[in-house]
């Protein structure tokens, strides 16, 4: 089943379905086990799982500490790779890598689809690949179907959006602001007038992602977007409590 088609069948009887993301290595696969469980029990639809990048540019201190560790304390693509295959065979919902081009184009491009593909992963979030620049990767995307998800940002031209929409699969992420993950973002009438814009940019599921921290934030953007992304504060949330506090603030968001 494609991830769409995945997404959609999520989204019957729902207002809007829940993303998670992590950070692989950290604070070790050991405990990304138990926060990836707490997350299927308290309800996500999908989890994003990011291998670390030391410089991840699309990301706050947050999230950019998170991969600083899991690197420091030897986290290699190898493993993420083999992680996420025990994850997809243990849950039954989509799970995503999200990472920058440098780690595929090291890995090897073709060597990494067909391993992605192999693992069960359903789809790549790349934030520094453009369009422009990604003529094999967008090819090896349809070839062996892991979705190529795409990210709108409040600043993309409708002309942009049309391009980024051509090479989509699966959802596209828009940004709910500019700038990096985790600051707050504000659900105001000019947010809905981009979101407007993506909505009209695109036949595919929308995701909104950056600064979304609570019921509130989901909220906002139930009946809006059909999937509300959550990154940061699951990360802050098991610093603070540990992984058992992750099932209950999950089935609390909605």
């Amino acid at each position: 089943m494609s991830l769409e088609t995945e997404l959609r069948s999520r989204l019957a009887g729902k207002n809007v379905l829940l993303m998670t993301h992590i950070v692989l290595g950290y604070p070790s696969f050991a405990i990304n086990r138990e926060v990836i469980a707490g997350m299927v029990a308290g309800g996500v639809d999908c989890i994003e799982m990011q291998i670390p990048f030391s410089e991840p540019m699309a990301d706050g201190p947050v999230i950019l500490k998170a991969n600083q560790e899991s690197i420091a304390a030897g986290t290699k693509v190898a493993d993420c790779m083999a992680f996420a295959a025990e994850m997809t065979r243990q849950h039954p919902i989509p799970f995503l890598f999200m990472t920058y081009y440098n780690i595929i184009f090291k890995y090897g491009e073709e060597r990494f689809f067909a391993d992605c593909a192999a693992a069960g992963i359903k789809g790549l979030i790349v934030p520094d690949l453009p369009p422009e620049m990604g003529g094999d990767y967008y090819r090896l995307a349809r070839e062996t179907g892991v979705a190529a998800v795409p990210i709108f940002a409040p600043t993309s031209t409708e002309g942009r959006m049309a391009e980024l929409h051509r090479v989509a699969d699966g959802f596209i992420y828009c940004v709910a602001r500019r700038g990096v993950t985790g600051k707050q973002s504000s659900f105001d009438e000019d947010f809905d007038r981009y979101l407007a814009r993506c909505r009209a940019a695109t036949s595919l599921p929308l995701a909104v992602g950056f600064g979304i921290r609570s019921r509130e934030d989901i909220a906002a953007i139930s009946g809006k977007a059909d999937m509300a992304v959550i990154g940061s504060e699951t990360i802050r949330l098991v610093d603070s409590e540990g992984p058992a506090a992750v099932a209950p603030f999950i089935a609390g968001l909605r």
